[in-house]
């Protein structure tokens, strides 16, 4: 067993960054506890929020659009926190499953298959939950 462990990963973009708070049990079990979209320039205000109602250290970032300049601001307003960032290849292909696990197609649109098919809300938060999946499984 790897031991409990809470994170907050990180999807950014330019106009909107997904985020999830990621919880693995002591059974090594993954649960989704908070997952939002925002527009980055709240991100170190809600995280800030975040981190006074749930423990965590780590904040997982993909490596994509805007990466740089939102590591940048966070370890600027909290220096204290760990930063980690990762591969974000394949995100949202993963994010599309991982919505249609939260989100069951109904009617006609569960015998389509699910990769044919795109999500009609925005999924930044799902591929943010993807990435904590990623660094919590590869310990």
């Amino acid at each position: 067993m790897l031991g409990e462990k809470t994170l907050l990963a990180i999807d950014p973009g330019r106009l909107k960054c997904g985020l999830a708070l990621v919880h693995r049990d002591e059974n090594d079990k993954i649960h989704l506890k908070w997952r939002a979209i925002i527009a980055p320039e709240l991100l170190p205000e809600k995280i800030i929020e975040l981190q006074s109602e749930h423990a965590f250290s780590l904040i997982v970032v993909g490596n994509g659009t805007r990466s740089r300049s939102i590591v940048e601001s966070l370890r600027e307003a909290i220096p204290s926190i760990g930063i980690l960032v990762v591969d974000e290849h394949e995100t949202t292909i993963q994010a599309r499953e991982r919505y249609w696990e939260h989100n069951p197609r109904r009617g006609l649109r569960k015998f389509l298959p699910a990769t044919l098919q795109v999500p009609k809300d925005p999924i930044d938060d799902y591929a943010a939950l993807v990435l904590a999946e990623r660094v919590l499984n590869a310990e």
